[in-house]
């Protein structure tokens, strides 16, 4: 159904915001036979091009990047502190490892106070992204031969499969970066009605900066992005909170915290889908913003945008889940929309 050790890959490269040129670089080489030009532009963006029978531009994007840190001091101990890079829930960093990237890779494990010497007033408070450091067991005189101030800090944690299920650290976004190379192979010997601009973009944790640049560049047309959503399905939610359900189909983003949707692509989206027999849920995602605003609001007038959603439990976790006739099927309705997107009566009000 999928290529499970090809994601498993995917997902284990390091790439924080600012830093994704190994990711660049895998990608590289699994998509270089199915492009007919392949360039990274000033910003890092790896852009790969198929020429279509119009010269009307439809942009596909998916982040590469994935939220991380970064070193900002190194005490007398050896000691190591950090800033985020992205959006994260200060409970999650509780006795995880990561992965420093300096002249060498230094493992290291997320430290705070102990619970046992708090006093009742400090175990009252939530624990604060500040409160914890990393400890690598080194000295800062070994420490400093290896890292610095500046160095990437990734998480650490295999794929495993759980059932129907995957699970792992950096599903957001290396899903999306899969079913965009998969796309890309799949589609190698089609002929495409227009040109094709798959975009792997960088730094859209820190505020979709790779996208915007890349839109600004290109000036699409169309535009759809591939990113996870929530699939809050779990104990504890009422209906309404779900945005999505594992297990029930790709989805298709009606809006965000950072666009609506143009309802004419969310439209071709959908009779697309049922064209196909593609199993799809609709995502109404009220919080969180995707590289669909940039491309929606940073082409010259503006593009006809969308997004193909990927449910995801856990999201800004190392446990993230998604389900992999999920992926397989958001593999299939991107397909089918490079396919049918001159078909579409986009004139229409």
């Amino acid at each position: 159904m999928i290529n499970i050790e090809l994601l498993r890959e995917t997902t284990q490269i390091p790439g924080a915001p600012g830093y994704e040129h190994k990711v660049r670089n895998f990608i590289k080489e699994r998509v270089s036979d199915f492009t007919d030009e392949l360039r990274t532009d000033p910003m890092g963006n790896l852009i790969a091009y198929r020429k279509g029978a119009s010269n009307q531009k439809f942009m596909i994007a998916a982040h590469m990047d994935e939220i991380s840190f970064i070193v900002s001091h190194i005490d007398e101990d050896g000691f190591v502190k950090f800033q985020p890079l992205g959006g994260f829930d200060p409970k999650t960093l509780t006795a995880q490892r990561v992965i420093i990237h300096g002249n060498e890779d230094v493992m290291g494990v997320m430290g705070c106070k102990p619970i046992h010497i708090m006093t009742s007033e400090e175990r009252a408070k939530p624990t604060k992204i500040q409160d914890y450091y990393i400890d690598t067991g080194l000295s800062q005189k070994e420490l400093s031969t290896k890292i610095s101030i500046g160095s990437p800090i990734t998480r650490e944690r295999q794929l495993i499969e759980m059932g129907d299920n995957i699970n792992a650290k950096s599903v957001d976004n290396r899903v999306s970066v899969f079913i965009l190379m998969e796309a890309l192979r799949e589609l190698k010997s089609e002929n495409l009605p227009i040109d094709v601009y798959g975009v792997f973009t960088v730094q859209e944790e820190v505020g979709l900066r790779g996208a915007t640049a890349a839109t600004m560049g290109l000036n699409p047309d169309f535009a759809i992005n591939l990113d996870v959503t929530l699939a809050c399905d779990v104990p504890g939610t009422m209906n309404f909170e779900r945005i999505t359900d594992l297990g029930k189909g790709t989805a298709i983003k009606v809006m965000d915290g950072r666009t609506i949707c143009d309802y004419r692509m969310v439209d071709f989206m959908k009779k697309t889908a049922e064209k196909a027999n593609i199993t799809y849920q609709m995502e109404v995602l009220p919080k969180g913003g995707t590289d669909t605003a940039s491309m929606q609001q940073y082409a010259q007038g503006g593009s006809i945008a969308g997004g193909i959603s990927i449910p995801c439990r856990y999201l800004h976790q190392v446990i993230e889940m998604a389900n992999k006739k999920d992926i397989r099927a958001s593999i299939d309705l991107l397909k089918a929309c490079i396919l049918d997107i001159d078909k579409y009566n986009w004139d229409h009000k």
